[in-house]
């Protein structure tokens, strides 16, 4: 049974800090690449007094060129694959993990709408990636109903600490 929707970041702090409870006993750093949520994961966490025992960093990439910039995606791959896309998740996820002195990265890429959505990838579409240091990287295709921006946005960031917290325990 899934959780259900969040309203508000609030709705999200419980889940938030089972994933840095979690992570603190492992004694494991996150990080964060973020497109479509443009930081709202590490501000849920952050919210949370002591976070700054597992947060090592946050890289919002909403463009682009700070996908390439920050993280090392390729643009190549940006342009062959899409942002929005599976390729591009794992890339994020993986250049994070490169560039950080995390153990876990977590990243998310979609289309939070209202505008801006297609056929193939409809509003509501997100790609989340989780990369662990050593193992191969997890990836999601996630079809969020749009509800609204503020809702897609939530719902990819339950998502991506859900994802967070499996790779963690």
């Amino acid at each position: 049974m899934s959780s259900p929707a969040p309203r508000n970041l609030d709705d999200l702090i419980p889940l938030a800090t089972e994933v840095l409870d979690a992570m603190k006993a492992k004694g494991l750093m996150l990080a964060t690449a973020e497109s479509c949520t443009g930081g709202l994961i590490s501000g849920v966490l952050t919210e949370i007094a002591g976070s700054s025992a597992v947060v090592d960093r946050s890289f919002v990439t909403y463009s682009n060129e700070a996908k390439s910039d920050m993280l090392g995606v390729s643009a190549g791959l940006i342009q062959s694959a899409g942002a929005v896309s599976k390729d591009v998740a794992m890339a994020m996820a993986e250049g994070a993990l490169k560039h950080s002195n995390a153990d876990i990265t977590v990243s998310v890429t979609g289309i939070a709408g209202p505008g801006g959505g297609s056929e193939d990838k409809p509003v509501g579409t997100v790609h989340v990636a989780v990369a662990v240091r050593g193992k191969t990287t997890q990836h999601m295709h996630c079809w969020f109903a749009d509800r609204g921006r503020q809702s897609i946005r939530l719902e990819t960031v339950q998502t991506a600490l859900t994802s967070v917290l499996n790779a963690a325990t």
